[in-house]
């Protein structure tokens, strides 16, 4: 039987550990920031993500950039070469235009190895949401699904997978439409901190306003209780820019309130954070439905 392989982006958050036990492959991405421009990928160097968010606490705006047809081309081909099939889970079409670029790649390599398989899956996810998917289904590879079978076990799950999120700077909301001018300027005032999810069409969208960070910390664990799957058998990813203190603060209410025992904290990298900011809490888990 012919081999396969799940093919992402920089936008699941992934680690490199996760990345490299479970041959995952990450394309990489591009933003600018401060005129100069950076590849974002699991634990890049040019530009930790650490160096990255103290520019954006300085004032610096960073632009991110799709991937074009030549780099999924380039990815693809060099797997199939490699005798292998492909599974691309792309982001959420509803953030970024990039899976555009990706059936465009596949149709113009498709024609040239006939025999070969690209499978391009719209995760309707961001960030490590996205990146639970993937890590979760690169485990049921491991078991021993078949292509066509880890196929169906993605699209089933992707109206399963909870995304959960808030953030501390309203004022990157509203540079990305989220929010008004005017909601930005008095939230910041008086300390609301608005909740918000990714939805079953993969668009972010407000659900909640809280007042206070740690009551919107609390809201998006009392999510959770309101829709995980129980038993629960999964990872919980918890993401967060440059917030680890609140990040696990979470994942120990997320390990009282429910016994769940493996909970991963990763890093919402540049190319998601660029338009959240600092701050942002993110939940991720699989769930009775997204709402």
């Amino acid at each position: 039987m012919k081999d396969y392989i799940i093919i992402t982006d920089a936008t699941a958050d992934l680690t490199k550990d996760i990345v490299t036990k479970n041959n995952i492959i990450v394309i990489p991405m591009e933003y600018e920031i401060d005129g100069k421009r950076y590849e974002y990928y699991p634990s890049c160097k040019n530009l930790t993500v650490n160096q990255f968010y103290e520019k954006v606490k300085e004032g610096h705006m960073a632009i991110t950039s799709q991937i074009n047809v030549s780099t999924f081309e380039k990815y693809f081909e060099t797997a199939l070469t490699g005798g292998l099939d492909i599974i691309y889970v792309a982001f959420s079409s509803a953030l970024s235009g990039s899976i555009q670029s990706a059936h465009i790649a596949r149709n113009n390599l498709i024609e040239k190895y006939p025999q070969s398989k690209i499978e391009i899956i719209d995760s309707l996810s961001a960030s490590a949401g996205e990146g639970l998917l993937i890590y979760t289904a690169a485990l049921r590879k491991a078991e021993g699904m078949t292509y066509e079978e880890l196929i169906k076990w993605i699209n089933d799950n992707i109206p399963h997978l909870c995304h959960w999120f808030t953030v501390d700077d309203l004022h990157h909301l509203h540079r990305g439409g989220r929010v008004s001018a005017a909601s930005a300027i008095i939230g910041s005032t008086i300390g609301i901190k608005p909740v918000l999810q990714v939805n079953n069409e993969g668009k972010l969208i407000p659900v909640a306003k809280v007042k206070g960070r740690k009551k919107s910390l609390s809201e998006l664990v009392d999510r959770m209780e309101q829709t995980y799957i129980k038993p629960y058998t999964e990872a919980v990813f918890i993401g967060h820019s440059n917030s680890l203190e609140d990040a696990e603060l979470v994942k120990n209410m997320v390990e009282e309130r429910f016994g769940i025992k493996d909970i991963q904290i990763m890093d919402i990298g540049a190319i998601v954070g660029s338009h959240t900011g600092c701050g942002t809490i993110a939940l991720f888990y699989f769930g009775t439905s997204r709402d």
